[in-house]
């Protein structure tokens, strides 16, 4: 399933956009002119890529759109996180978020560590971006699940999401440190081939370089596989949330058809690089998977795996049967792993008061406590 992206530009990378040029009779030095407009200077109208003919242009324009999606809302949260309503063009929407100064991480987690300068100039930020119109996994913890999956998004409209994010906060990168985390909408991976895609136009057009991206994946075991060969990827996390194969089966469905066993032996293969680890990202659950057996069961479950733990206490809402377990909780379960040689952290909700946090993305447009910006 595709949206109405025939006419865009967005989604492209230079070797069609060379085909595209070559067709017309133009230079193939044209299509670089183009590549460079639509992804590093992410300008988002044909007219405006002044490097090209007066002539070429209003050609181009006449079949051609750029193609980002439009920002139909914006809601501001407290702690300065943004989150995004985005229209595409056959009028879906799809959410994305930005994270100032990280992505909510506890100090030393690696997520938003060794900037490169200390110019106070500079932007610090993740955004979170979303891979499907609604998603299919149906983890019961998960706002987003309630939708279903409407289609998967085209790789321009994946990278279109963080171009215009980027001309919204007006961040530059290489320049501004930008982390990306495709955590927002949607399994990326069954949504491939287009994620794959988008990454690389990411890495090679926008300049975010692939070590600051990161997928989450609720546990795909063959495309885990996959993506372990690619020779351009970014880092893994894996969606665990539980301790056994039993209470992953119940709260993530998706477990029957690849259980704990296949997840966790995709793990143990996955080819990490230098200095690399995996994560396991695991959302607490009141009296659910939040016990000390929980976490000494999950201990011994990853012991051995090159890897760290994201612990996230549930980001509520509305029709998610769950409870937000007690702080000390959170923390005796961080220290017990802790303990036991397994590195782990809590990530700091950010949105959570704008429906922004972890779980929480619903292409919401009216919440009583909200307030828009737009």
């Amino acid at each position: 399933m595709a949206g109405n992206t025939h006419n865009s530009l967005l989604g492209l990378d230079l070797q069609e956009l060379t085909a595209l040029m070559l067709e017309r009779g133009e230079p193939s030095y044209r299509a670089n002119q183009v590549f460079q407009s639509i992804y590093r200077q992410r300008l988002n109208h044909v007219d405006a890529i002044s490097t090209l003919p007066q002539s070429l242009r209003q050609e181009l324009a006449e079949k051609y759109s750029i193609g980002q999606p439009s920002i139909e809302q914006k809601f501001q949260s407290s702690d300065g996180t943004v989150r995004y309503l985005m229209q595409l063009a056959d009028g879906e929407t799809i959410e994305a978020v930005w994270m100032p100064e990280g992505d909510g991480g506890e100090a030393g987690d690696g997520s938003d560590a060794a900037f490169e300068t200390e110019d106070p100039n500079w932007k610090r930020a993740t955004i979170c971006i979303s891979s499907q119109v609604g998603c299919a996994v149906d983890c019961k913890f998960c706002l987003t699940a309630l939708l279903k999956v409407r289609r998967n998004l085209s790789p321009g409209e994946i990278v279109g999401q963080v171009c215009a994010v980027l001309n919204d906060q007006g961040a530059n990168p290489p320049n501004d440190r930008v982390n990306l985390v495709f955590m927002g909408m949607g399994e990326p991976f069954l949504n491939y081939d287009n994620f794959i895609k988008s990454v690389r136009l990411l890495v090679d057009g926008v300049g975010i370089p692939e070590l600051r991206m990161t997928v989450s994946t609720a546990g795909i075991v063959p495309r885990i596989y996959d993506f372990g060969q690619e020779a351009v990827r970014p880092k893994l996390a894996i969606s665990l949330n539980a301790s056994n194969d039993d209470l992953r089966t119940d709260l993530m469905p998706i477990n029957r058809k690849w259980d704990t066993e296949k997840l966790l032996a995709a793990a143990r293969e996955f080819p990490l690089r230098n200095r690399e680890k995996l994560t396991f990202e695991y959302v607490l659950l009141k009296d659910v998977n939040d016990s000390v057996s929980h976490a000494r069961e999950l201990a011994e479950l990853i012991r051995g795996i090159r890897a760290k733990v994201n612990l996230i206490a549930l980001n509520p809402g509305p029709e998610i049967g769950f409870e937000i377990p007690e702080a000390g909780q959170v923390q005796r379960f961080k220290q017990i792993l802790i303990d036991a040689g397994i590195p782990a952290f809590v990530r700091r909700p950010r949105g959570r008061d704008i429906y922004a946090a972890c779980g929480q993305l619903k292409r919401t447009v009216e919440l009583v406590s909200l307030q828009t910006t737009s």
